[in-house]
């Protein structure tokens, strides 16, 4: 038998993002006392990392139009961290009121989907974000930085390396806590992933960057296991494969936060999250939105293969 010749993480972090970048796609909106319910399942999961909800205008997310309720409404559980994605300084403000833990903030690396997604070119974008980073650490709160289509662009298609690193020093320099790689339109392939993670791990240590992939062609999984070939030890997804991006047509849901358990656990790699609890949690979601969530291992279990 052929040795492993990679070493492999003792350790990852699962970023459960689904009661957020999940569900604001969905167009059947869910109550916001089925939200909390959701999260509170969520958070006696295991799961050290859950981000709630997006203070964006409701007319541009209406399915997070209750961001201000939830954030309220759940059940806060001690060694979690809640985040919420935050757009700008009236956003940053009602976050703080409801008692976020972490400010997401985000920006794209390509000009197109920044604009359909903020309304701004890049430029325009770099000084509102830092404005409300400093108000963010101004008031003791950590952030977390997102860079969406870095291994390509819908509109624009291959985005230049020397851009997305430029962007990434600039959140740095703002005090981001870490960042979070995006692939919005689910079409990154190993290889990808390791000539972009070769490049940001010269500058950035790999417990700063964390990866955020999406489905769209099925390769989320083959990525993940790059990455962590490579050494990263943190992953966004979200259960039961929800999500979306509104700017990236055609953009299916996230890497699935039970696929991802489904591997780590059978890599022996931990994660401190119960993965009976989430299968119940995504059986939950999954009676709320009335329709079959797409994860491989939601269809696998639906079909009576394994509990």
């Amino acid at each position: 038998m052929c040795a492993n010749r990679f070493h492999y993480p003792d350790f990852v972090t699962v970023c459960e993002v689904g009661p957020r970048d999940g569900l604001q796609n969905e167009r059947i909106f869910v109550s916001s006392e089925d939200k909390i319910a959701w999260i509170n399942q969520l958070s006696h999961s295991g799961l050290k990392y859950i981000e709630i909800t997006s203070f964006v205008n409701p007319k541009w997310i209406p399915a997070l139009k209750d961001a201000e309720v939830v954030a309220k409404g759940i059940e806060r559980v001690s060694g979690v961290t809640y985040s919420a994605l935050v757009p700008n300084l009236n956003g940053l403000e009602k976050a703080i009121e409801t008692n976020i833990d972490e400010i997401a903030l985000f920006i794209s690396a390509s000009e197109t989907h920044n604009r359909k997604n903020l309304n701004k070119s890049i430029e325009d974008t770099l000084p509102l974000i830092e404005e409300v980073a400093k108000e963010t650490i101004s008031n003791g709160k950590t952030i977390r930085g997102y860079i969406s289509t870095v291994f390509g662009c819908p509109y624009e298609g291959k985005v230049a390396m020397d851009k997305i690193i430029r962007i990434a020093d600039t959140l740095f320099e703002m005090g981001i806590r870490e960042l979070s790689i995006g692939d919005t339109v689910g079409i990154a392939t190993p290889l990808q992933v390791e000539e972009v993670l070769d490049a940001l791990l010269r500058r950035f240590p790999a417990e700063k960057v964390a990866m955020h992939f999406h489905d769209t062609r099925g390769m989320a999984i083959a990525n993940v296991l790059k990455s962590l070939e490579m050494g990263i030890t943190k992953f966004d997804s979200s259960l039961g494969g929800l999500g979306g991006c509104p700017y990236a047509p055609g953009a299916s849901g996230n890497l699935a936060t039970d696929d991802l358990l489904y591997l780590l656990e059978g890599m022996g790699i931990k994660t401190s999250v119960d993965y009976d609890k989430m299968i119940e949690a995504a059986k939950y979601i999954q009676d709320k939105l009335k329709k079959s969530l797409s994860s491989h291992t939601i269809q696998a279990l639906s079909a009576g293969m394994g509990k």
